[in-house]
């Protein structure tokens, strides 16, 4: 659906997408992560051809965003950070503006216009002024907007910015049912969300791509995902000493309990598969010291956000 190539942007001395590829498959929500920065909104814009790139290739169901920008466009519906709405028109006068600017088959647009504000929910707002309208009624605006002709692919680019948390609820709801006709790519720094919608996440950090696989893939090669937690009774030599008799393959942290008297804080990850506690209960009790606590400590998507965007290091001045 989206094959992008060695795409790449600079300004100046700072390049914002630095040789970047991957593929979007048809069918299927895309969440897009990176730090401020990262090129996330530059790669957007490129892809949706409001900037022209560098270098590299962009094809959009196999046009070339360069040789065939028109055909290329055509096959995207787009949501900026920003919805490019206007506050002096109602909501239908400025969904048969933005209808006109995309060419719409003018005997069709009535019924596509009525079909995407069904489908955003806002038929029933159709007539106030956008200035008039919540927050979230402005978002949704700005969706219908861009799914207005039904293209095959929807861009949005930080769809729930600024919404409370029963508007993110409903934009989450209204972006899994675009999903089941859509291909959507989903830029948000609410990582939570990009969890629950999305069936694959691309994370981009310096312009470059460090990871693309699904949520839970992603959490599973995060290092520590098989870490166990533990409170243990007894001092930090001791718990260390019976911990380096584990061998290769094992590494921990511990500390002495802020909460705990005469206890410490141990974190231990393998490299292997498997569950150490177990293994951890017999080590402990055979030392003579008493596990107080002891829990899986599961990786989180912010998590493996922040191990990969921070491993990513550069030594030029970009």
């Amino acid at each position: 659906m989206i094959e992008v190539t060695h795409l790449t942007k600079r300004y100046g001395r700072t390049a914002a997408v630095d040789d970047l590829s991957f593929t979007v498959e048809k069918g299927q929500i895309y969440g897009f992560l990176g730090p401020n920065g990262a090129g996330k909104s530059t790669t957007m814009n490129i892809l949706t051809g409001y900037i022209a790139p560098g270098a590299g290739e962009v094809r959009i169901a196999g046009h070339s965003i360069l040789d065939e920008p028109e055909a290329a466009r055509k096959c995207i519906g787009y949501l900026p950070e920003i919805p490019p709405v206007y506050p002096e028109m109602t909501v239908a006068e400025y969904l048969k503006f933005a209808a006109g600017l995309k060419k719409l088959p003018s005997g069709e647009r009535a019924r596509l216009i009525g079909e995407a504000m069904e489908l955003t929910g806002i038929t029933e707002v159709k007539n106030r002024l956008i200035r008039n309208l919540s927050k979230g009624y402005r978002q949704r605006t700005g969706l219908a907007q861009a799914i207005l002709g039904f293209p095959e692919i929807i861009i949005l680019d930080e769809p729930m910015v600024g919404l409370d948390p029963k508007q993110i609820i409903e934009i989450r709801e209204l972006i899994k049912q675009l999903g089941e006709q859509h291909t959507v790519i989903l830029s948000s720094h609410i990582l939570s969300e990009i969890s629950a919608i999305c069936d694959h996440i691309m994370i981009i950090a310096h312009g470059r791509l460090v990871a693309s696989d699904t949520p839970q893939n992603l959490l599973g090669m995060m290092r520590g995902a098989g870490a166990v937690e533990l409170t243990v009774r007894g001092t930090e030599t001791e718990v260390r000493r019976a911990l380096e008799a584990i061998g290769g393959g094992i590494s921990f942290t511990a500390h002495p309990s802020e909460h705990e008297e005469n206890a410490c804080e141990v974190s231990v990850k393998s490299d292997a598969e498997g569950d150490l506690r177990e293994q951890l209960f017999y080590l402990f009790a055979g030392a003579g010291l008493p596990i107080l606590r002891m829990q899986n400590a599961h990786a989180s998507l912010e998590e493996v956000f922040l191990e990969l965007t921070e491993e990513v290091h550069y030594d030029d001045d970009l």
